[in-house]
């Protein structure tokens, strides 16, 4: 029997283009599963918040076996917050399949992910996804990727892609778009027919440098990355280049592959392939593996800086250790420092005599997703307002800038241009089609903050908004901050609707009637500018003469419920979010009011 070929392939994509779909497909087609075994959509996006928001967030590994192939697939985060991660995984591939949406066309995420490819020689494979939407546009969309290629000074072999149409979630995949295939065959015949396998490296002196990480409670620190020459044993012992420059040994315990979705445990992998090795437990990401004889370590991978930081608190509040398990500090660093072991985006440091620490990402979403994360494992703790991180280069001070694509409709465009120009924004592009208009702007991340929030009031819930990050730029000065003051509960008790419904008059409310509260929690956003301090608990007095039914019921209004990402964005540099198992509130720092005035007149 002939030795099994070894392709490596990264599946990208713009955020909601079905890369997760069309890795179901091929796993579905390959065989994976049994005749009788239940299948789950985005069987890859295991975690629940990736099930919940239909994003990718981990990058995952699994393989599937086509004619004499193995294949092994990466499926790729789409959300410019975890670029880092597929920057990371392009360097272990042969080839990538680009998935393009047959009426949205490339966007900003797919010039990242592309420019990233090209940059690393690869030829990718083009996959015009879900043309069985109305509104596809195929042709125009293969022509505008054709050309985001030539402006991303693709060289001649890249700008011959191949080209595939298909519906992922149908798993179909069709040379035209007048073919009648019913499956991803020419998909498959595609990627070996385009891609080289891994050439036989097995004779050569072991170098294999880590890409990703992994956690097993059991066995500790896992590091992922493919064999790049020669083959790798358990139980050997190895070089390992540092990222300081410095050289260490050590033994390898334990070696994983994938199989289909399984990890399976190996005495030895060849060259080419994905190995998974437990043993190193101080492992960082673009370490290389060598024979000790010969030390070669392979060009690092930059770990790109944070761009956005916020405080983690110890939960300070009247309600705190209602719900949590986890409540103290020495809690919070101790799961901090577990993220960090995979979590090489993010950076963790201590806040000096306050009982917290700084921890930076690479944006909203980034941080968000640990708190959520660490909100559901039983955690309590405030969150202060997102700060950018500026740079300082050749003494001129940079900031992050995002590209920014907004799609609105026509009546409501005039308000985001305004709004976006307010906030520092340079307007690109602006194109008007069916009654929608779409702008492509470059916006200070400063100016972005609470912008997604506003622009889904202004645009009547109908305004999406997509950002990436584009690079740095020089300081834009000062950008205005939020227009509304807020409304602070002045008393500790429940929520009263008679006190809500004449609160409604001055405001929007953000909590429920019967809502437990506490003296400088926020409870409503103000409709003018100033800070308000009011009393949600106060009832209607009864009298002899006037009884409880006398008048009509209290009908409220649906107050504006905040999610996570939503209550980061709105609160102001006084302000914390609270966050626990059960609940999401927004609070003052300073709880009573004569705290406030003295940090006002200290401040002043």
């Amino acid at each position: 029997m002939s030795e099994q070929k070894i392709i490596n392939i990264a599946v990208i994509a713009h955020v909601d283009a079905g890369k997760s779909t069309l890795v179901d497909a091929f796993l579905t087609q390959s065989g994976i599963f049994r005749e009788n075994q239940e299948i789950v959509d985005q069987v890859m996006d295991s975690n629940d918040l990736e099930r919940e928001r239909g994003i990718t967030i981990y990058s995952k590994n699994c393989s599937i076996n086509y004619k004499d192939y193995k294949i092994n697939i990466v499926d790729t985060p789409g959300h410019s917050d975890f670029s880092s991660e597929v920057e990371r995984i392009i360097k272990t591939v042969d080839t990538v399949i680009l998935l393009v949406d047959s009426s949205e066309g490339p966007m900003p995420q797919t010039r990242f992910v592309l420019q990233k490819s090209l940059e690393h020689n690869l030829n990718p494979i083009l996959f015009i996804n879900k043309i069985d939407k109305k509104d596809q546009r195929a042709e125009e969309v293969v022509d505008m990727t054709f050309d985001l290629f030539a402006e991303l000074d693709a060289n001649d072999e890249q700008l011959d892609f191949p080209i595939i149409y298909g519906t992922a979630r149908e798993g179909i995949a069709k040379y035209s778009m007048d073919d009648d295939y019913t499956d991803l065959t020419p998909l498959f015949e595609t990627i070996v027919k385009h891609t080289k396998p891994y050439p036989d490296k097995n004779n050569e002196s072991l170098q294999l440098q880590i890409s990703a990480l992994a956690y097993d409670d059991y066995i500790g620190r896992l590091g992922i990355g493919r064999v790049s020459r020669g083959v790798i044993k358990e139980g050997q012992q190895v070089a390992i280049c540092k990222r300081d420059g410095t050289t260490e040994k050590g033994k390898i315990s334990k070696l994983f592959t994938y199989e289909g979705l399984n990890q399976v445990s190996k005495k030895e992998l060849k060259s080419g392939d994905i190995a998974v090795i437990a043993g190193i437990s101080n492992l960082s990401i673009g370490e290389t593996f060598c024979d000790p004889e010969n030390v070669e370590p392979m060009e690092l991978i930059k770990i790109e800086e944070p761009t956005l930081s916020m405080n983690f608190l110890v939960n300070n509040s009247p309600f705190a250790g209602q719900s949590g398990k986890y409540v103290t500090t020495r809690h919070i660093k101790d799961r901090l420092d577990k993220e960090l072991e995979i979590n090489v985006g993010l950076k963790v440091d201590e806040l000096g005599g306050i009982d917290g620490y700084k921890v930076s990402g690479r944006g909203e979403l980034h941080l968000s997703i640990l708190i959520e994360n660490m909100r559901r494992e039983g955690y309590e703790l405030s969150v202060s307002k997102p700060e950018v991180l500026m740079h300082r280069e050749e003494g001129k001070l940079l900031e992050p800038v995002e590209r920014v694509i907004v799609n609105i409709p026509d009546e409501y465009s005039g308000t985001a241009i305004s709004k976006l120009n307010l906030r520092k924004g340079r307007m690109e592009t602006m194109l008007s089609e069916n009654g929608y208009t779409r702008m492509e702007f470059i916006v200070p991340t400063r100016g972005l903050l609470g912008f997604r929030s506003e622009l889904i009031t202004d645009s009547r819930g109908e305004a999406t908004i997509i950002r990436s990050f584009e690079a740095y730029e020089p300081h834009k000065g000062e950008i205005p901050c939020r227009s509304n003051g807020v409304l602070i509960s002045g008393e500790r008790g429940v929520a009263m609707p008679y006190s809500l419904n004449n609160l409604t008059q001055r405001g929007t409310m953000i909590i429920h009637a019967t809502t437990e509260v506490y003296e400088g929690m926020i409870i409503g956003i103000n409709s003018r500018k100033e800070d308000m301090t009011v009393n949600p608990c106060k009832n209607k007095k009864l009298t002899n003469t006037r009884s409880s039914g006398a008048d009509d019921a209290v009908k409220l209004s649906p107050p504006k419920i905040f999610s996570l990402e939503e209550a980061l964005e709105f609160i102001d540099n006084d302000e914390l979010v609270e966050i626990t198992p059960d609940s999401i509130r927004l609070r003052k720092k300073y709880l009573t009011e004569s705290e406030r005035t003295k940090f006002i007149n200290r401040n002043k």
